[in-house]
């Protein structure tokens, strides 16, 4: 089986476990207060723009998402989140557990605008039971959004400026950061987000890490006793020098170029899913997202799903219609280059294929000796979902309407 349906199901770049076996009998102090997680804070302080921001690792995506939200929200308050968003499907209702409320705002790509969080303000305070409603205390973000789309640096800013004029908090989930930084449609920069957000987190258990994600608080009234928080929500972990060892590791030689581990990694697998989305959109696959990161999204036949699925691992997104299924596809910092090779090679042998039968169909009988040869070529070597379109499809391309 080859998994393509997350970006986290290999161990660790063998970087940081190079490292952890190096260090490992060094004694440190606990609870990310060793020299390790001090020289990782400089280092993302630095890539970051920000020597005045607060700098905190924690675990995992969840963890984050909670223990941040917790910190910052008034008991009475509630976070401003896409309908899409992490924290409204797929945290098991983690946020509500600490009693704040996600509410949501609707979505068709997993964005949301300056203007949408401007109309539910304004609502919420002109209600006549506006005291007995949940009050917007902050808005969430994920960039890379759940469906891999990208806020721009101009959406991004007016939504910062939203959040400045009418008193929230703007939070960005970096749970794929890096994969967003380094795909062919970004235009933002850590310093970027540094500047526009209150708090962000460099995600690094999708980006090559173990685990962990580090917290960056740039807004001065939110420091203070983040740590009391952290306690309460069981992310300060005894062993926290794991955590910044791991991002010492992923940013080592970082020079504001993109040039460190973290964001080489995440370059190579935006590019890769983008070959895949080539080779798949080629063979007539509809774009269920229009995705530049290393989530791509498809809409396929069910007989090609069903099929693609005993050998290729795939995220299931529902069914668009009774004849096809969505999926995602997903490649991470450990996607093999042949791999996605072997992907694409089969998809352009096929396409040459189907291009030799209608040309011999239609009586063009120059077309005949490449068809053979093509078939030939399909049939040295075929993966098996190509085996089975081949055994149950091919045939009906010599055939007539009749």
């Amino acid at each position: 089986m080859i998994y393509f349906n997350s970006d986290y199901l290999e161990g660790a770049h063998p970087s940081i476990m190079v490292r952890l076996a190096e260090t490992n009998m060094v004694q440190t102090v606990g609870y990310g207060e060793d020299e390790y997680c001090a020289a990782a804070r400089e280092k993302i302080k630095a890539a970051c723009q920000a020597p005045e921001a607060d700098v905190h690792f924690l675990v995992g995506g969840t963890q984050t998402n909670t223990t941040v939200i917790a910190a910052i929200l008034r008991p009475w308050q509630g976070v401003l989140s896409a309908v899409s968003g992490h924290i409204n499907c797929h945290e098991a209702g983690a946020i509500e557990s600490t009693g704040h409320k996600v509410i949501t705002l609707p979505t068709t790509n997993g964005k949301i605008t300056a203007q949408q969080v401007r109309d539910y303000v304004e609502w919420h305070k002109h209600d006549e039971s506006t005291e007995h409603i949940v009050q917007p205390g902050m808005v969430y973000i994920s960039n890379p959004t759940e469906v891999g789309t990208l806020y721009n640096k101009e959406e991004l800013t007016d939504i910062s400026a939203a959040c400045y004029e009418l008193g929230l908090y703007l939070f960005v989930d970096g749970a794929r950061m890096a994969y967003g930084l380094t795909s062919p449609a970004n235009d933002l920069s850590l310093q970027d987000y540094a500047a526009l957000c209150d708090v962000f987190y460099l995600g690094g258990t999708k980006c090559g890490a173990l685990f962990g994600e580090a917290v960056v608080i740039t807004n001065d009234d939110l420091k203070p006793d983040f740590r009391y928080c952290l306690k309460q929500h069981g992310g300060m972990l005894a062993k926290g020098r794991l955590l910044g060892e791991q991002f010492l590791a992923l940013l080592d030689g970082e020079d504001g170029s993109g040039s460190s581990l973290y964001f080489t990694m995440a370059k190579k697998a935006d590019e890769q899913a983008l070959r895949i989305r080539a080779a798949f959109e080629a063979k007539g696959c509809k774009v269920l997202h229009d995705s530049p990161t290393n989530q791509q999204f498809f809409v396929l036949p069910d007989e090609w799903y069903d099929k693609l699925a005993e050998t290729y691992a795939m995220t299931h997104m529902g069914k668009p219609d009774k004849h096809h299924t969505a999926v995602r596809i997903c490649t991470s910092w450990a996607t093999k280059d042949e791999t996605v090779e072997q992907l694409v090679k089969a998809a352009d042998k096929l396409s040459a294929y189907l291009k030799c039968v209608e040309e011999v169909k239609g009586g063009n009988l120059e077309f005949k000796k490449a068809k053979e040869q093509t078939y030939a070529a399909l049939c040295r070597d075929p993966i098996p979902a190509l085996q089975y379109f081949m055994d149950n499809f091919l045939e009906g391309f010599s055939l007539t309407l009749d």
